[in-house]
């Protein structure tokens, strides 16, 4: 076994990751700025599935496809956390394909009206887990 603090994830341990959470954060290109969003999403084969209203997310990926996802966790224990980035292209779904992710796990968080459903095809995932020191937290006040 390393010593080292970091441990690179499986393509099937970064799935696993994926499948078992629903909110991360989606970074989009719009004009010439990078935008990060955060987005409830469901895990659809290949590919991430998130809704969004009209706005700056739904502008960018029509605009630019090329998208990068993040998840990431700091355990309990404090002592571990862990971090999934996922590439891809992003596109809108409609018809059909649109109304067949009502059978996943993914309704809006807040109460707004969204209607177009985007999917992002991973054409790359990878994941770090890390050991903690965090030697600060002797600092911190308690009560």
């Amino acid at each position: 076994m390393s010593d080292s603090p970091t441990t690179t994830l499986s393509e099937r341990e970064c799935w696993d990751l994926l499948a078992a959470h629903e909110f991360g954060r989606l970074a989009y290109h719009l004009t010439d700025e990078v935008h990060i969003a955060p987005v409830n999403y469901a895990v659809d084969r290949d590919r991430l599935v998130f809704r969004t209203a009209e706005g700056s997310k739904l502008l960018g990926v029509v605009m630019d496809s090329d998208v990068a996802f993040e998840i990431d966790q700091v355990d309990d224990d404090a002592e571990t956390a862990w971090s999934v980035i996922a590439r891809g292209t992003a596109g809108v779904l409609e018809g059909q394909e649109a109304r067949e992710v009502d059978n996943l796990r993914l309704r809006p968080w807040v109460g707004t009206e969204k209607f177009n459903v985007v999917a992002i095809t991973i054409t790359e995932v990878s994941g770090r887990r890390f050991a903690l020191s965090r030697p600060w937290r002797h600092l911190r006040r308690h009560g």
